[in-house]
């Protein structure tokens, strides 16, 4: 079984039921890759100010921004390999990484495109787990298309198609 750490750094942050469709769309995208050994991701639910902090420190942009990935392994999208991943000593479980989440842009990202904030933050939580399993979208080359197909893939999975 996987787990899911969700952390807010600001009380009172977000909506109650966040963590519960964070952790349900980071399980449906771990299940619609085929993984089935346990894993480990650490999310942080934040705003604009936390994130931006965070963006600034570990990839020197100095701006917020929506979701941020922080993978632990170098891993080929499609081809999840756990001899090659990090472990958990504690656990056993493989250690996939860290994602951060601005909630508010959730919530302005939501009403924006119309589709409302559940819908955003399990988007969020979808893309930012296929970045921890190697997923990328540098271009709009077909990396970027192979990493849109399996998010609509877990998103109509989720039932939250657009």
């Amino acid at each position: 079984m996987s787990t899911v750490a969700v952390t807010r750094d600001r009380a009172g942050l977000g909506r109650p039921e966040t963590a519960g469709l964070v952790k349900k769309a980071i399980f449906a995208a771990l299940e619609a890759e085929g993984i089935g050994d346990p894993c480990h991701v650490d999310v942080l639910l934040t705003d604009d100010r936390g994130i931006h902090a965070i963006n600034l420190e570990h990839r020197q942009v100095d701006a917020p921004t929506d979701v941020l990935s922080f993978p632990l392994n170098d891993l080929t999208p499609g081809r999840f390999d756990p001899a090659g991943c990090e472990k958990d000593y504690d656990t056993g479980e493989i250690a996939l990484g860290d994602m951060v989440i601005d909630i508010p842009r959730c919530e302005q990202q939501g009403e924006e495109y119309g589709h409302g904030f559940k819908r955003e933050v399990c988007y969020l939580a979808v893309h930012s787990t296929l970045h921890l399993l190697g997923y990328d979208h540098v271009d709009e080359g077909p990396m970027k298309a192979q990493m849109r197909a399996r998010e609509d893939a877990v998103m109509e999975k989720l039932d939250l198609t657009r």
